[in-house]
């Protein structure tokens, strides 16, 4: 597939952030070795907590450098993905004026962050079959457009995107492609990330969240062109990662314990599909790459609140565009799960 040569970064920064300067934060003016630090108003006492941490997070970048195989350069750390999901906006969309498109439906924070920003969203339905619909996605494209968010696989439905689809609308957009990764390592489709050098215009978004189970530090990942993410970087808050997610994101990149991990996740998942075939209450199990499964039922809130009285939650995705009737279950251990399906199965 060819790159977007049309691609001009300079031509989307907002004037305002183009032409800003960023906070210089104390540890961004001082490069080195030393043993006195009076430079921050810090306590001097109850040490590593009393300073402030790395603002460019180095050595975890290092460390996902070398599993991801992107340059350090290529990559911004957020407080989740919510933040470079909100910076994007901020940085290339003028609030009252620009738009972003997404898919519907599609994962709510997209939505929610251009909503802050005062930012339309123009929403393009998914297809029966959950594919994209690239040419209503044309169709909607003008030159108010700045950002495209696409989440493969994507949430709620599960379902990989036609890889071609992507690059129908990549090379097709002079915006930025943010393609949401979320749940790619339990997906067969292969990342985005190793055609990065091809695509200028494309963000990749992945998390520590799903496969690497460490939802509660909070740490999101983005990969793109180094303009990019200086872009980022440069409207970011200065500390936006914590000493204490710093540390744990380090102990936890783990890749053999993730891939363990992992490994029983989809095992558990095509375990849960096959029990639910079994179910009478259950209509239909759609296809999945995540880790978890739409499927629809007789009654979704019925079933939904007899679950609840069970102590089970789901997500009740009944309301959800092309999700009338659905509840979206995540892949649990082997116990929750079969206790789930023993609760389906009273019903």
């Amino acid at each position: 597939m060819k790159g977007n040569e049309s691609f001009d970064i300079n031509a989307l920064v907002r004037p305002n952030i183009r032409a800003m300067k960023p906070y210089s934060s104390a540890r961004d003016e001082f490069h080195g070795s030393a043993s006195v630090f009076l430079d921050a108003n810090e306590n001097p006492y109850n040490a590593p907590y009393n300073r402030y941490p790395d603002p460019m997070q180095w050595e975890l970048k290092r460390r996902i450098s070398e599993i991801k195989g992107i340059d350090v350069y290529n990559i911004f750390l957020g407080n989740g993905s919510d933040e470079p999901i909100d910076l994007l906006i901020r940085a290339f969309c003028e609030p009252g004026k620009d738009k972003i498109i997404t898919p519907d439906p599609t994962y709510g924070m997209y939505q929610v962050a251009a909503d802050i920003n005062n930012v339309e969203c123009v929403k393009v339905p998914l297809k029966e079959d959950f594919s994209l619909d690239v040419e209503q996605i044309k169709n909607n494209i003008s030159d108010e457009v700045k950002l495209i968010y696409l989440c493969s696989p994507n949430n709620p439905t599960g379902n990989s995107l036609n890889r071609n689809d992507i690059y129908d609308i990549i090379n097709s957009f002079h915006g930025i492609v943010v393609i949401d990764e979320a749940y790619i390592d339990f997906s067969s489709q292969p990342s985005f990330l190793g055609e990065l050098d091809k695509y200028p215009n494309v963000v990749v978004l992945q998390t520590l969240s799903k496969a690497w189970g460490a939802a509660a530090i909070r740490l999101g990942m983005a990969f793109a062109s180094q303009d990019i993410i200086f872009v980022l970087n440069k409207i970011k808050y200065p500390y936006n990662v914590n000493l204490l997610t710093q540390e744990k994101a380090l102990e936890i990149l783990d890749v053999e314990r993730m891939k363990s991990q992992r490994e029983m996740i989809m095992q558990e998942r095509e375990r849960m599909i096959k029990n639910l075939q079994s179910i009478p209450i259950v209509r239909k199990i759609y296809p999945t790459d995540a880790n978890f499964v739409l499927v629809k039922v007789d009654d979704a809130n019925i079933t939904y609140n007899k679950l609840v009285e069970d102590g089970i939650i789901v997500r009740n995705r009944n309301k959800v565009s092309l999700c009338n009737g659905c509840l979206r279950i995540t892949i649990g251990t082997e116990t929750e799960n079969m206790l789930l399906v023993s609760a389906l199965k009273r019903m």
